[in-house]
């Protein structure tokens, strides 16, 4: 492995982790696989094709970063500035990665199991399906996480279990010094199943800088339906390496909302669907509003393996400042996938001049009877929507307000809960205003 990162931190993880993983750990030949992928694959540069516009082994050099600590004590009242007004849902509190269900509320249902990921290494969901994503492969961070996760959530939906309310994950973060924390999670929906869940963030670390590498494994069965909405709503100067690998089967369907909003320092998600099945319907939605100096980096991956499949792709994106975003979104239509319908939109909105946005937009076809497109648009506020807004007695603020709002309703109208999406809508209005 080849890498200019230096740092002491790096440098035990590289020399083998002296012990990280000690032997009687159930999962100790799993992780010593990945350990030696991570060795093999070494940490990207930017002559990485897929990080050339991600410095990512400066960030790492920022900081001295540790492995994950313990979680600090948290408190219900410490809990409240992460609730979702009028949100009516279960909920599942994570410190660190781990499961506290003292601070939780998670459903009775026998047929619905909600643990800590540590607590289903035995389950046979957790066997058939655990780092079996093929997309996770050749991705360095994923093979990080892999080697050295501490624990995270595991659910799982038996066939026809359905989840009554939303399940919403806080996940919350409590350090005392600078650390590398890595949660991992696999959600598994049997057949005819359905869920939502919603994931946001809290940060209580003070000035303790975070670097949250997580991974969630998501696997829908036949004729599964699972909504998944994730708000990265993260404390400044935290920054977050977020995969999320889903596999859909035959007639399921994933309806993926990514939400980027200010004050992290770097997100980076790689967002990947293989569809293994025919007649699915995969929907993937991003929307990141950065400001700052923000970097926000989206890369998403569709792999139509199968005939018979429709993917549908928007994402936008609204820079302030001297914010920075990548989009990269590939999709990949196998020779056998015939009947294929795939659609990938990128569109950006900048309001400011230094403000700079990269996107690849890109298909990859190789059968013959598909309909597929792609594109991408980059532009400015309309100087006549505004002078329209406020010749009608509007101030400049509101008006900027409405415009940002009409150019993201494309995402946020598509949110099926009521409570959520005037959150969303709120936190939109307090960026701009800001």
């Amino acid at each position: 492995m080849t890498s200019d990162i230096t740092t002491p931190f790096y440098q035990y993880i590289l020399d083998g982790g002296n012990g990280l993983t000690p032997k009687e750990d159930v999962l100790y030949g799993v992780r010593q696989d990945a350990l030696a992928r991570f060795r093999t694959l070494g940490l990207p540069d930017l002559k990485t094709e897929a990080w050339r516009y991600t410095n990512i082994q400066r960030v790492l050099k920022e900081q001295p970063f540790v492995l994950q600590q313990q979680a600090l004590p948290v408190t219900a009242a410490q809990l409240a500035p992460a609730f979702i007004p009028e949100l009516s849902c279960y909920r599942a509190v994570l410190v660190n990665g781990h499961l506290q269900p003292e601070l939780s509320e998670l459903p009775a249902a026998k047929d619905i199991t909600i643990s800590k990921l540590s607590e289903a290494t035995q389950q046979k969901g957790f066997k058939t399906f655990f780092d079996k994503h093929p997309h996770l492969a050749d991705q360095p961070f994923a093979a990080l996480n892999t080697a050295l996760f501490a624990d995270g959530l595991f659910i799982e939906l038996k066939a026809n279990a359905v989840l009554d309310k939303p399940l919403h994950i806080i996940h919350v973060y409590t350090l005392t010094q600078h650390a590398f924390l890595q949660p991992r999670h696999l959600w598994i929906a049997h057949p005819h199943a359905s869920a939502t869940v919603i994931e946001s963030t809290l940060g209580l670390h003070n000035d303790a800088v975070a670097f949250v590498n997580s991974v969630n494994e998501v696997v829908l069965e036949e004729n599964a339906e699972l909504w998944h909405y994730n708000i990265q709503n993260a404390v400044q100067n935290s920054r977050y390496v977020n995969q999320t690998a889903a596999r859909q089967e035959t007639y399921s369907r994933y309806h993926h909302y990514n939400f980027a909003l200010p004050q992290a320092t770097m997100i980076r998600n790689n967002t990947s669907v293989a569809l293994t099945g025919s007649y699915t319907e995969t929907d993937l939605h991003g929307l990141y509003l950065a400001n700052g100096n923000q970097h926000v980096d989206n890369h998403t991956f569709v792999d139509h393996l199968v005939p018979h499949c429709n993917s549908n792709e928007l994402y936008k994106g609204v820079l302030l400042d001297t914010a920075n975003s990548v989009f990269t979104g590939r999709i990949h239509v196998h020779q056998d996938a015939q009947k294929t319908n795939a659609f990938q939109q990128n569109n950006n909105l900048l309001l400011s001049e230094k403000a700079t946005i990269n996107s690849q937009p890109q298909l990859e076809i190789y059968a013959d009877d598909v309909k597929c497109s792609h594109g991408f648009t980059v532009g400015q506020f309309s100087d006549e929507s505004l002078f329209y807004l406020r010749s009608r007695g509007i101030g400049a603020e509101a008006a900027k307000h409405l415009l940002v709002n009409a150019f993201a309703f494309d995402i946020t109208d598509q949110v099926h809960i009521p409570a959520l999406q005037h959150y969303l809508t709120e936190e939109i209005r307090t960026v701009i205003s800001n």
